[in-house]
């Protein structure tokens, strides 16, 4: 019994002694990591109001408002480990070992990450973009380290990873896409009249952009028409709307205008040879 309360006794002094010696060290720590969370959270709060005042791109602004709040919570918990006199070197070496080592187990993920920021630098796209790249295409919804996410007009939300997008062939057209269509007229109707025509009920639909203007023009001479090319530019999210609703109005329009739209013809010559 002598020896338990003897051992007891030992570590009641230890803990007297450690809370006598580092008691304000403890305090002193505690009180500067939060008030490093604290200061990073506000600094953060500030540089997305200054982002948004100067008109950055979202995720570039998040970037950054992320990366100062990180740096300023990773300096307070330098500062708190010095309280204890410990020394962030060793630390430092070790995490440094960690990472070289695993960058081979990891370097999917990390190629991902490595081309998130240079997409979040560089800016080939930002948010509400449209963009076509590794054979899908959308609008850009969310840009992060890892993936970017886009969503088409049925509503379904494309994740690609960012490394499949940098060192691609991308196309980018802002809001909106291009759509290129064609109809045949006959040989015997008037093809500028069949182009006004065209280009009125293109104008009459509020979906097409005004800016660039539609491009209206002969595109082909097939075999049994002439081919009117048309090319009209529509915000991506209406894109199979204002499709559809535009061949219908440009069918409509030349059959009132009594143009004829003939469909493929051949002529068979009969021989008849002689007995």
């Amino acid at each position: 019994m002598d020896k338990e309360f003897a051992a007891l006794q030992t570590v009641i002094n230890k803990v007297i002694e450690f809370s006598v010696n580092y008691s304000f060290q403890v305090i002193g720590a505690i009180i500067v990591l939060v008030v490093g969370m604290i200061l990073g959270k506000w600094v953060s709060k500030v540089i997305g109001k200054i982002c948004y005042r100067r008109k950055l791109d979202i995720t570039l602004s998040k970037f950054l408002a992320s990366i100062a709040k990180i740096l300023i919570i990773l300096f307070a918990a330098i500062i708190a480990l010095g309280k204890f006199g410990i020394t962030i070197a060793p630390f430092i070496a070790a995490i440094g070992a960690v990472a070289f080592g695993a960058t081979y187990a990891i370097q999917g993920p990390l190629s991902n990450y490595g081309a998130g920021f240079s997409i979040i630098l560089g800016r080939p796209f930002v948010v509400g973009d449209t963009i076509s790249v590794a054979g899908v295409d959308g609008v850009v919804e969310v840009v992060s380290m890892a993936n970017t996410t886009l969503i088409n007009e049925d509503g379904i939300r494309i994740t690609i990873p960012n490394k499949h997008i940098v060192g691609e062939i991308m196309h980018n057209s802002g809001e909106y896409r291009i759509i290129e269509s064609s109809i045949g007229i006959s040989y015997n109707d008037d093809p500028e009249k069949a182009i006004k025509v065209i280009q009125s009920s293109l104008n009459s639909l509020s979906d097409i952009t005004k800016k660039p203007l539609p491009q209206i023009g002969i595109e082909n001479f097939g075999d049994s028409s002439v081919d009117i090319g048309y090319r009209y530019w529509v915000p991506t999210q209406k894109y199979f709307r204002t499709l559809h609703a535009t061949n219908m109005s440009v069918y409509k329009a030349l059959n009132q205008a009594n143009i004829t739209i003939p469909f493929p013809q051949r002529e068979v010559l009969v021989r008849k040879e002689s007995s």
